[in-house]
């Protein structure tokens, strides 16, 4: 637990909120999906991604609220990558957001490197979204690359970053 920050297992009951905030427009636009996922496609995602042993998705409580998921993907003994997204209306009604995104990004590299055991975590962010890439920067990502990705059906840039633990 970081401050008024955790990080726990999903559980059932999270599904239908976990689906609404990954369904935001604004959460859309910066993701590599981009389409309104449905109640059907989302319970298969989530029956898939419960079992995989190189995956974990957690949920992300700020004032002991549930306000974001974090996953944890291509999980190896030593290094993974990982995404995230938050509750941006209910943070933004309560005046939370910038804190909870601190506290989400700072208890997500905890995590990977204290309880995953993690020396080097890695993501991508689309090159537009100045504001989590000076995110990332602000916590010692370092941005090691840059390609074009294909975002339903538009080639778009994209920037990979990388963590190691040794620096932070």
């Amino acid at each position: 637990m970081v401050g008024g920050a955790v990080l726990r297992g999903v559980e059932d009951k999270d599904l239908p909120s976990m689906r609404r905030w990954r369904n935001h427009p604004r959460v859309r636009a910066a993701s590599f999906a981009t389409h309104t996922i449905g109640e059907d496609e989302h319970a298969q995602w989530w029956e898939a991604a419960r079992v995989d042993a190189r995956k974990r998705v957690l949920i992300y409580e700020h004032e002991r609220v549930p306000a974001g998921v974090v996953t944890f993907f291509g999980l190896s003994s030593e290094s993974g990558s990982w995404g995230f997204y938050l509750d941006l209306d209910g943070l933004e009604q309560s005046g939370e957001l910038l804190r909870a995104w601190i506290g989400l990004e700072r208890a997500a590299v905890e995590h990977a490197f204290q309880t995953l055991g993690l020396t080097t975590l890695r993501g991508e962010v689309l090159a537009c979204n100045e504001a989590v890439r000076r995110l990332h920067r602000r916590f010692g990502f370092i941005e090691v690359g840059a390609y074009l990705r294909d975002v339903d059906g538009e080639p778009r840039d994209v920037v990979a970053i990388r963590l190691v633990k040794e620096q932070t």
